[in-house]
């Protein structure tokens, strides 16, 4: 018969919803709460809020242990990359749980004191030195790649090393002389341009912060089109950012104009109004009107209330080929070649014909 393993308790097994949020329960919550259930439903209870830490400004969902925390109050909370320092933004309520569905966790600590300020100031000394030690072993060893911040977290976890870099980088004896030099866990980490401006830029040509250091947690997409479509000029020097790309300001009210374009005739075409027959000619989103061109050559700018029907939606490109039964006359059918006959084509069922 076998021996009966003898089972230990810890605190990972009978407090398992403490050892997920990065902390073990005191004596005081095992006497307080007495079962593990009754400790796992209090802690999903207790209030959670959304807070902004490290030099990228990452954005998580952090638990408490009951403690109310206030907007824009620095606190040490610990992460998956060890301790580091936070930002209380808002409270972690359904609303901003839907908006924030791969967000990642932790919890909060405590609020900063005194002496983690102190330590804070020391860290930014360190991690100056440390950014001179990184560019000088860069230049050393000739890689092809630009230092562009050093990050050391509080805790003394980690060092990441964030670069920018064309092509891949062969980094390993780099890192090897950082852990020597460092005596911790180096982490290399490759970004673009967008990012660089997010850890380095200051302010836009607004006179404001740069939105990517403010608010924005992620980069969106920026094209010409969104430019255009707001009859932004197309300057580049003029619609470019701080990082040389494309503002990402010119998305906020992108679809916004896109919904308001919806409720006006597109440019070409062809509409009665109860001035007369029209042709459109441009389009004033925001102010939703449209200029026209009266069948008489006169240009008028009416509002999109005014335009009783659209008779057509212009543009040739809008136009479906015709098929040969559609063709007028014998004549025109026997024109073409009967071994290339008509091929169905996706827009002739995706697009109206045209009525005009």
């Amino acid at each position: 018969m076998a021996a009966r393993r003898r089972v230990g308790y810890t605190a990972a097994s009978v407090f398992p919803a403490a050892t997920d949020r990065f902390a073990s329960p005191s004596e005081a919550d095992r006497r307080r709460y007495g079962s593990p259930g009754s400790y796992h439903r209090s802690v999903q209870s207790m209030p959670k809020y959304v807070v902004r830490h490290g030099v990228m400004r990452n954005l998580g969902v952090f638990s408490t242990r009951g403690e109310a925390y206030a907007r824009g109050m620095q606190v040490m909370v610990r992460t998956s990359r060890g301790l580091e320092v936070g930002e209380v933004l808002c409270e972690a309520t359904e609303h901003v749980l839907a908006s924030m569905p791969e967000a990642k966790g932790g919890q909060i600590l405590r609020e900063q004191n005194d002496e983690d300020v102190r330590e804070l100031r020391r860290l930014a000394e360190q991690q100056q030195r440390e950014h001179d030690v990184c560019r000088h072993c860069i230049a050393e060893l000739n890689l092809d790649m630009h230092l562009v911040d050093v990050e050391r977290i509080y805790g003394g976890e980690r060092v990441i090393v964030y670069y920018l870099a064309e092509e891949r980088v062969d980094f390993r004896q780099l890192v090897k002389n950082l852990a020597k030099e460092f005596q911790t866990r180096i982490e290399m980490r490759q970004i673009g341009v967008r990012d660089e401006a997010k850890l380095l830029a200051d302010y836009g040509d607004c006179g404001k912060p740069v939105c990517c250091n403010t608010h924005l947690s992620e980069m969106p997409p920026v094209s010409m089109r969104m430019a255009k479509l707001q009859k932004a000029t197309l300057d580049p020097s003029k619609i470019s950012g701080r990082c040389g790309r494309l503002k990402c300001c010119l998305r906020y009210e992108y679809d916004v104009y896109q919904d308001l374009q919806k409720d006006l005739p597109p440019i070409g075409a062809q509409i009665i109004t109860n001035k007369g027959r029209a042709q459109v000619l441009a389009q004033e989103i925001l102010a939703g009107q449209v200029l026209v061109q009266m069948e008489d050559m006169r240009r008028l700018v009416i509002d999109a209330a005014d335009v009783l029907t659209v008779v057509s939606r212009g543009g040739s490109r809008h136009k479906p080929k015709r098929q040969p039964a559609e063709l007028d006359g014998g004549v025109a059918q026997a024109e073409l070649p009967a071994e290339e006959p008509y091929q169905q084509q996706p827009w002739d069922e995706a697009l109206p014909p045209d009525e005009g």
